[in-house]
């Protein structure tokens, strides 16, 4: 026997449809790349949506054409992916800070049909005119008195919307169909596709949803600072306007002043973004003496955030900080670490503990952690292994069956992570299964250094990488970017972080450069250090 419900399918124009009807007038409020703060509303992106989709549609575009942008948060954004997939397409979002090269790499692999670009990035685009043969049509999202002069014959948004009115129907597809796709970085070679659908973009957003997930409410303002281009926003892109939370986009302006006015004109209650992100903010409140009285939590991922920054915004601001893990292949929620009722009494310190690891799964993740031969290790928060995990919004595959090795028939995703998960289910990333340090057949974790390293007073930033040793086969180099006026020395960082790890993990040395290099998407790119300190010789070796 079958239930009596109706099938409604799972589309993701109906969270648009949604916000529309019941929170028309919820504003989202842009800083434009024009400059002035401009202000929408959740029935008006529906409207202009409903306008692209008729332009795309004009234009010959329909079911399962790629349609990419390469911009920042701001409203046409969103109008633009919604009206894409509002015909059956696929948005597709390129990450800007790709060099030329891999972004037309990516482009000719999609085989993107129209490109959306902001003002910001005509120059990337002129720069790759002539490599993107697939690409029919460059809109530039601006009007026509900011439109420039290009040799590539790009249109503003506003010539590619004349005429539309927005009388047009959303195309019915299947809710299994194609919805959008992201390119990771994330991985050894070409980056590979993710292809998300409407099922999984919604199922996700309802993954978001609940108080100790993300959490959205209409009550609610969400600053994302996270860029869209880096898997959907971490899904706010759909899950603000299911629950009617008003938006506020921050364009291309993300240091710390910019953050500030917002967070501070706008009443922003909630905002997520990558830990480089939260230190521009930081600096800019120790310099000025700035408070943050409306803000009540933060979502801190992309690479883990250091344990100063939680005590910092929590003791100093009181801003709860939740620290989340995730990926492009997951939609990316993977985990968020709210404090679970029994923690709730502990001391500060202790809580710390328990939030510099990386949370509990939603409910639609599966997670488990695996020896080299595929044994599933226990959940007793010491035993690390390979991070496996499944669900309805995980990958169950790369865009032209790339990294099959990655996807076991059972349908387990290998995230490429080192963990190790409590049996309260709080999982904690120790490294990735290539950057950890291997000394003496043990294993160091080189995100655990890198934490309690950056905790130091006179450092900007730590990163921490393995070196080649005649008797250990590997041993720790600490890189370090001390802060500006500041010369620790490098007794005194050892002797920070002596007693808070164990003898043999203190890294053998301490090299302080300028820069530590990161990778597109604001994580430490370990390969490129490795091949600048290829040479290097320590001083136990």
């Amino acid at each position: 026997m079958q239930g009596l419900m109706q099938d409604w399918p799972l589309l993701c124009h109906t969270i648009l449809d949604h916000a529309a009807r019941v929170h028309g007038e919820q504003e989202i409020v842009t800083r434009s790349i024009e400059g002035p703060i401009t202000r929408s509303t959740f029935r008006t992106v529906r409207h202009n949506a409903l306008r692209v989709a008729q332009a795309l549609a004009r234009d010959g575009h329909s079911v399962s054409d790629r349609v990419a942008t390469l911009a920042w948060n701001t409203d046409k954004h969103m109008e633009v992916w919604y009206g894409a997939m509002g015909i059956g397409g696929i948005y597709h979002t390129l990450n800007p800070r790709l060099f030329p090269e891999q972004i037309a790499w990516i482009i000719n692999h999609a085989e993107d049909s129209i490109l959306f670009t902001d003002l910001t990035f005509v120059p990337i685009v002129a720069a790759i005119a002539d490599k993107i043969p697939s690409v029919r049509k460059v809109v530039v999202l601006t009007d026509e008195a900011n439109m420039p002069q290009t040799e590539f014959g790009a249109v503003s948004y506003e010539a590619f919307l004349d005429g539309t009115d927005g009388d047009y129907v959303w195309t019915k597809v299947d809710e299994n169909s194609a919805s959008g796709m992201c390119y990771t970085s994330g991985t050894t070679g070409n980056p590979k596709g993710v292809v998300y659908s409407h099922r999984s973009n919604v199922l996700h957003s309802m993954m978001a949803t609940p108080l100790d997930s993300l959490g959205f409410a209409a009550n609610e303002t969400v600053l994302p600072i996270v860029p869209m281009f880096h898997a959907n926003a971490w899904g706010i892109a759909h899950a603000a306007p299911m629950n009617g939370t008003k938006m506020v986009m921050p364009g291309a302006g993300m240091d710390g002043e910019s953050v500030f006015e917002l967070l501070s004109t706008e009443k922003i209650t909630f905002s997520a973004a990558v830990p480089t992100v939260w230190l521009g903010l930081l600096q800019y409140l120790e310099e000025t003496g700035k408070d943050l009285p409306d803000l009540k939590r933060v979502v801190i991922g992309g690479s883990a955030c250091p344990r100063f920054m939680t005590e910092t915004l929590e003791g100093k601001y009181g801003v709860e900080v939740r620290h989340a893990w995730g990926m492009t292949e997951m939609s990316p929620l993977g985990s968020l670490g709210a404090l679970k009722p029994k923690y709730s009494g502990l001391p500060m310190s202790e809580q710390l503990d328990i939030k510099e690891k990386q949370g509990f799964a939603p409910y639609g993740v599966e997670m488990k952690i695996t020896d080299d031969e595929d044994n599933e290790q226990p959940w007793d928060g010491e035993t690390f292994g390979r991070l496996k995990v499944r669900g309805p919004a995980v990958a169950s595959g790369y865009y032209g069956g790339d990294g099959v090795e990655q996807f076991d028939e059972d349908g387990w995703f290998d995230t490429g992570d080192v963990a190790h998960i409590d049996p309260q289910g709080y999982m904690q990333i120790t490294d990735r299964s290539k950057d950890v340090i291997k000394s003496g057949g043990e294993w160091i974790s080189s995100i655990e250094l890198e934490n309690l390293a950056a905790a130091h007073p006179d450092l900007v930033e730590a990163a921490v990488i393995g070196i080649a040793h005649p008797k250990w086969d590997e041993r720790p180099l600490l890189v370090v970017i001390p802060k500006e006026g500041k010369s620790p020395s490098k007794e005194d960082i050892l002797g920070f972080m002596d007693g808070k790890i164990a003898k043999w993990w203190m890294p053998d040395d301490v090299a302080f450069v300028e820069e530590i290099p990161h990778t597109a998407t604001g994580k430490i790119q370990k390969t490129t250090l490795r091949e600048q300190f290829a040479d290097y010789t320590l001083p136990t070796a």
